[in-house]
């Protein structure tokens, strides 16, 4: 399976370094491509005190969100998924418009061209009536519309495992689960 991790200007950058993690942890994830807006690289440097990703892990290639030559700019590189993560809004707004004006973008664009998974995962609140109708505009075309929405019927710990339960889903959407993922069939009734 071939992956891109888009990372947008959005507060949340611990979801795209837990999910980046998981995925390169997964023997069916061959390839992971990992692009990050310009606001992006700054919030990570920010909110986080170790890196986005492992740069010795082989599986990972970052791209420039400027290089519209990179192969997720085009139908033809066959990737299988695409997670925003986190998504902000005004890259909300530029993907339900189909403004192409930089790789995550552009990326974007051609998973829904392509009717290939992409899933949106904000973490705005509250949201404005823009904001409703481009994420409607997106569950229309074909994206899966995720709120960073961390679940607490786990008893998470830390807040790690509170955002690994947003991965969890974002994993489950992508029919890869691993052993961290909460099974209700498991709990008593």
């Amino acid at each position: 399976m071939k992956v891109i991790v888009a990372v947008s200007g959005a507060s949340g950058s611990i979801y795209a370094r837990l999910l980046i993690s998981r995925l390169s942890a997964i023997s069916a994830v061959e390839h992971i491509a990992v692009v990050c807006s310009a606001n992006a690289l700054r919030i990570v440097e920010h909110e986080l005190s170790h890196p986005l990703y492992d740069s010795e892990c082989s599986k990972i290639v970052m791209y420039d969100n400027t290089d519209f030559f990179a192969p997720m700019a085009s139908g033809s590189s066959l990737y299988d998924a695409m997670i925003i993560v986190p998504a902000s809004m005004g890259m909300v707004g530029r993907v339900a418009r189909g403004v192409s004006d930089d790789l995550i973008s552009r990326a974007a664009d051609v998973m829904l061209k392509e009717h290939r998974k992409l899933v949106v995962v904000f973490r705005e609140m509250p949201l404005s009536c823009i904001h409703l109708q481009n994420l409607s505009t997106l569950s229309l075309a074909g994206a899966v519309v995720l709120p960073a929405s961390p679940a607490f019927y786990a008893l998470p710990e830390s807040i790690e495992d509170l955002c690994n339960s947003v991965v969890d889903k974002i994993l489950l959407q992508l029919s890869l689960s691993d052993a961290s993922v909460f099974d209700w069939s498991k709990e008593s009734k």
